[in-house]
């Protein structure tokens, strides 16, 4: 498994470098081919914030936790993304089986800003990732791991059609599908 450390706020030491090497590396059981982990570190009024991010193969796992210790939020945010992976078990072993983590993928994500008082729309961040072709469940599935609130995809399940998923406030998902109308 490969690391990026990123410090916000505060200075890391090597004994809490090699710990978190060591803690994250655990998780690299679950997965098949080489992982990229992103890890966060940042102070936040006196709270210790933890966040990790894993790549493997286009899927990505993602946990944030906020302790009073920064090896107590390194385990948490650890533990975290076990729990995910052990919620969606059978459906990551499946695609694990099956080949899908083999593609890759990066989830789109664009955000836009608010709009200004002369009625104009500006855009502060853009961002651009490929999409690639996937079914519902799928998409579903790579939201819940990142924790978004909406994903956007091809659905392979409709010729390839750009579509999005997202979480209902009154629980469930949603599926919005784009025409050629």
């Amino acid at each position: 498994m490969k690391f990026i450390f990123t410090e916000k706020k505060v200075q890391i030491t090597d004994d809490l470098r090699s710990y978190t090497e060591k803690k994250v590396s655990k998780l690299d059981k679950y997965f098949k081919g080489d992982s990229l982990a992103f890890v966060t570190f940042s102070i936040e009024r006196g709270r210790h914030k933890a966040e990790l991010t894993v790549k493997n193969s286009g899927m990505y796992y993602r946990a944030t936790e906020i302790t009073s210790d920064m090896y107590a939020s390194v385990d948490s945010a650890v533990a975290s993304i076990e729990r995910q992976i052990g919620k969606n078990k059978t459906r990551l072993e499946k695609r694990l089986r099956d080949g899908a983590f083999e593609r890759e993928y990066v989830p789109p994500v664009t955000y836009l800003g608010e709009n200004d008082e002369e009625g104009e729309f500006e855009i502060v961040r853009t961002k651009r990732f490929s999409i690639k072709p996937m079914s519902v469940e799928e998409a579903v599935l790579q939201m819940n791991l990142l924790e978004h609130e909406f994903f956007v995809f091809k659905n392979q399940d409709d010729d390839n059609a750009f579509a999005v998923v997202y979480r209902r406030n009154n629980g469930g998902y949603g599926l919005i599908e784009g025409s050629d109308e």
